[in-house]
């Protein structure tokens, strides 16, 4: 949704696609997909250092040892490099997606930044219509049970009656990437401030 209306606005609004390495092929052919159809014209990709990959997660596994870390160092870190020359950025989030996100905010700040989200207070239902309305494609995985649909080795289907995010780390007491949380505000931090 939020990308379509982007489009709608100026297709040159720089979009950061945080590429973990992890994501699922349907993810990657999606989000190809939805480049070309919304003719997004500054789509970045936002990597992860190779030092720190080739130091920490040589052989790609860290996500069964140390998930807070794997996040870290593929997720939290690239995204406060690709953040900090902005003073504000938007997400996608939105509070029915779990119990955690209930009160989310449509504006938050992050360190010197404002993190805006403005799907924050849609409902399912508001998401349905919109991409009726418009014929917006759903992420191919939907169909296969995935409501939250993140790295591959985290990231499983839903069962009925389950948050959204139910199927992301489970098994695991964690319910956030840290890109959300203060991880990012303190990786932010010593950063300048853009202007």
């Amino acid at each position: 949704m939020l990308l379509h209306m982007i489009s709608q606005i100026d297709r040159a609004t720089p979009v950061l696609f945080l590429d973990t390495g992890k994501h699922f092929r349907a993810t990657l052919d999606y989000r190809h997909q939805l480049v070309g159809r919304l003719g997004l014209a500054d789509v970045r990709d936002i990597l992860p250092v190779a030092d720190s990959l080739a130091k920490e997660d040589p052989f790609g596994a860290l996500s069964m040892t140390d998930k807070d870390r794997c996040c870290f160092i593929r997720k939290v870190e690239p995204m406060a490099r690709a953040v900090a020359p902005y003073r504000a950025w938007m997400t996608g989030r939105k509070q029915f997606q779990a119990s955690t996100r209930n009160g989310l905010p449509v504006f938050e700040s992050v360190g010197p930044r404002i993190r805006i989200n403005p799907l924050a207070r849609w409902r399912a239902e508001d998401l349905r219509a919109y991409a009726e309305k418009y014929s917006l494609p759903p992420h191919p995985l939907t169909a296969q049970g995935y409501r939250s649909i993140g790295c591959m080795p985290c990231t499983r289907p839903v069962s009925e009656g389950e948050d959204q995010r139910a199927g992301r780390w489970a098994g695991s007491e964690k319910t956030e990437c840290g890109i959300h949380l203060s991880g990012l505000a303190d990786s932010l931090k010593g950063i300048p401030k853009a202007v």
